[in-house]
């Protein structure tokens, strides 16, 4: 998932840095060989029918290709992911965009989700301030890790529903209640125990293994597997090599006029911060319990603050190209409509159609899916807030701004060290 926008306020003279190999977290090649496992295996999962790589697969980018996805009941992968049949099927689309993971293990990385709910904090005591607050299990090595643990215990994209499994029945309890469940589940099975056994220190018998060394394993995966940072413009950066002429158009526009290093910047591309930029809204939304619209209150869902609302965080740009679709709810297919939406927000919200989104049909919800764009009161406040000034540009402009985006791809980003397993340990099919 990718943004590009220009700010309200003055751009930052400087430009990207470099990224090297010391920016990463130092992650344990055993520890991310099991994860690499776990992240393709379904045993994680309630109902045992998808995997963590169901929606950040390898042949996708480490996305899942899709607007908002298919979850739990679903079958295959990315645009030819259908939405199941008969009991199975899904209930409701996940309501956002499947986060990139491109240098999640980067040690600058300081907040995970499109919210924001989940940074490091000693609130709890446990390091973390996140939906499950001091349910959290202390020992999590890092904000990845601690981020890996949520996807299990949603109802719509791994945990299932209530009476379906026990981990459903569980997280209806409470969340923290599912990770002793799940961790059982893994130990149980002979190879998985004999490897935490080999590759965590602090365990000496398969039954010592709990949701957190889980947890710690698939951050090592993922934080190990998503690092790239060969593109041209690292050689650019690094080296001095010339970007196409296209791309260093681009590359000053994106630092100069257009002014969307503002909130695009650093060594990834973000300032992993919060902002409104007025995407069309479709989709279920994040309901709560006192909100019951389909709508998506971004920021605000996480803080209860108001000055939050329809702010999302700014994402990394690197390795954009192969993330798409873009926005917090892949309101855009294309990277060239994404740019033109950054440049000019209001005036795309209202040509938007959801042609331009990547969603796969689903007629049982056909009437929920773009609901919300018939409450004039809540277009208007979602159009209300927004914290991007437009920016004139030309369709020659877009383009060579798109070209510096792809010079931001890295070489080898679609090779990974790691890649596919062919089979997992519990035996359940890979997809």
């Amino acid at each position: 998932m990718g943004l590009l926008f220009a700010c309200s306020v003055a751009a930052p003279a400087a430009i990207a840095q470099p990224i090297t190999a010391e920016d990463f977290i130092a992650f344990d090649a055993d520890q991310a060989r099991i994860g690499q496992l776990l992240f393709y295996d379904k045993v994680l999962s309630g109902n045992q029918n998808i995997s963590c790589a169901t929606c950040h697969h390898h042949d996708l980018g480490g996305t899942d290709g899709l607007s908002l996805g298919i979850g739990e009941g679903g079958v295959g992968l990315g645009p030819d992911r259908t939405p199941g049949d008969g009991r199975d099927r899904i209930r409701k689309r996940i309501p956002r965009n499947a986060p990139a993971l491109w240098n999640l293990g980067h040690k600058d990385i300081r907040v995970m989700f499109h919210d924001g709910r989940l940074v490091p904090s000693d609130m709890y005591g446990n390091g973390f301030d996140s939906p499950a607050e001091e349910w959290l299990p202390q020992g999590l090595g890092s904000l990845l890790a601690a981020q890996a643990l949520f996807p299990m215990t949603a109802p719509f994209e791994m945990a299932g529903n209530v009476g379906e499994n026990e981990i459903a029945g569980a997280v209806n309890n409470r969340v923290d209640l599912a990770w002793p469940i799940i961790a059982k589940r893994v130990r149980t099975i002979p190879a998985y125990g004999e490897m935490f056994v080999q590759a965590f220190d602090h365990i000496d018998r398969p039954e010592e293994v709990t949701i957190v060394e889980i947890g710690n394993a698939l951050a090592a995966f993922i934080g190990t597997e998503w690092a790239n940072y060969d593109s041209p413009y690292d050689d650019f950066l690094v080296n001095g090599t010339p970007l196409p002429a296209a791309a260093e158009r681009g590359r000053q526009l994106f630092f100069g006029a257009a002014n969307c290093v503002q909130c695009h910047n650093g060594p990834l591309f973000t300032d992993q911060d919060f902002h409104a930029v007025a995407l069309p809204a479709f989709g279920p939304g994040r309901t709560r319990k006192w909100d019951p619209l389909p709508r998506d209150v971004g920021r605000m869902g996480a803080t209860d603050d108001l000055e939050d609302a329809y702010r999302f965080r700014t994402p990394s740009l690197r390795n954009v190209t192969l993330t798409a679709p873009y926005g917090h709810n892949g309101a855009y297919a294309n990277l060239r409509d994404m740019v033109r939406h950054m440049a000019d927000p209001l005036t795309s919200r209202n040509s938007w159609t959801p042609e331009l989104a990547g969603l796969p049909d689903v007629p049982w919800l056909d009437d929920l899916d773009f609901i919300i764009q018939a409450d004039a009161l809540e277009m208007r406040r979602q159009a209300a807030f927004l914290d991007v000034r437009p920016v004139a540009l030309s369709d020659a402009e877009i383009d060579d701004i798109v070209a510096f985006l792809q010079s931001l791809t890295g070489k080898t980003a679609l090779s990974r060290p790691m890649g596919r397993p062919n089979t997992v340990p519990s035996g359940l099919p890979v997809d």
